[in-house]
């Protein structure tokens, strides 16, 4: 079975050594491993993926407690080869509730065979949603709406989450979030086409530049923002010239983001998309 190991922390000297080497002890076959050093934060944040027997994975568990015990890295073990369970869904919303409503009918309807653990806002426009289709709500955010982001990674872990899902979800989480849930396990719904359109504005980006094609990306995270080489799923649609841009704007967010969201998790929990060293892959 394949298992992800993610390890995030203060900066030291000597703390790959004993993830690598317990893991090996245990007869896995290391197939990938990241590092990095956020300098600007001090922190220290590595990937393993790894091949083991199923009957291991215990040993494992309990050998990556020992680890952060003796490192002081937060140290995270996930295995996208789930047996008799549907994955796992963290849905974090801000103001629009256009996508996270098609993921929950998505759900509902069993075109993406998942579950809704939890909807995680920093802010509390969308919590009657949460509440229409019975999943638990958790507000991160303060009267400014700046998130919590330790307060996310604690939600999503007490509810066992496979997959974090960003849904229109308008704050950027910080590089220890992401590769706390590194290895595939984070999809973000970006309202632009990528690369082209990045950042907070693509549809007056593209508007500006006179295109009569407009879209949404639907991407792994990995700490670069909208990298663009991670994309799992875009979707388009083409408006006349002289369409004016509130329109454009509306039909994007109504009708074509949401599909494109749903059809990129539908992908993911499928099992034909995998992220392998920061690229996507077909799987099937």
């Amino acid at each position: 079975m394949q298992l992800i190991i993610t390890a995030v922390g203060p900066d030291n000297r000597g703390l790959a050594d004993p993830i690598v080497h317990t893991v090996t002890r245990l007869g896995a076959n290391i197939a990938e491993i990241q590092m990095f050093d956020h300098d600007e934060h001090s922190v220290f944040s590595m990937l393993t993926r790894v091949e083991i027997e199923p009957a291991v994975r215990g040993e494992v568990d309990d050998a990556m407690a020992e680890v952060a015990k003796s490192t002081g890295l937060s140290i995270r073990t996930w295995s996208p080869d789930r047996q008799g369970r549907k994955p796992r869904l963290a849905i974090c919303v801000t103001y629009r509730p256009e996508t996270p409503l098609a993921l929950l009918r998505g759900i509902r309807d069993g075109h993406i065979k998942a579950e809704a653990a939890v909807m995680i806002g920093n802010r509390k426009k969308c919590r009657r949603l949460a509440e229409q289709f019975d999943v638990p709500w958790e507000s991160i955010g303060d009267d400014a709406g700046s998130p919590d982001d330790d307060r996310l990674l604690q939600i999503c872990d007490h509810h066992q989450v496979d997959y974090v899902i960003l849904a229109r979800y308008m704050r950027v989480l910080p590089p220890a979030s992401c590769w706390s849930y590194a290895g595939g396990r984070i999809i973000n719904l970006h309202h632009g086409l990528l690369p082209s359109f990045p950042g907070m504005r693509p549809y007056h980006e593209a508007y500006a530049s006179r295109m009569l094609t407009y879209g949404a990306t639907c991407h792994f995270i990995v700490p670069e923002l909208d990298a663009g080489n991670q994309i799992i799923n875009q979707a388009t649609f083409t408006v006349p010239p002289g369409t004016p841009l509130e329109d454009i704007v509306r039909r994007g967010q109504e009708d074509n983001e949401p599909d494109c969201l749903v059809e990129g998790v539908r992908r993911v929990v499928d099992g034909e998309v995998q992220l392998h060293f920061n690229r996507v892959v077909a799987l099937s």
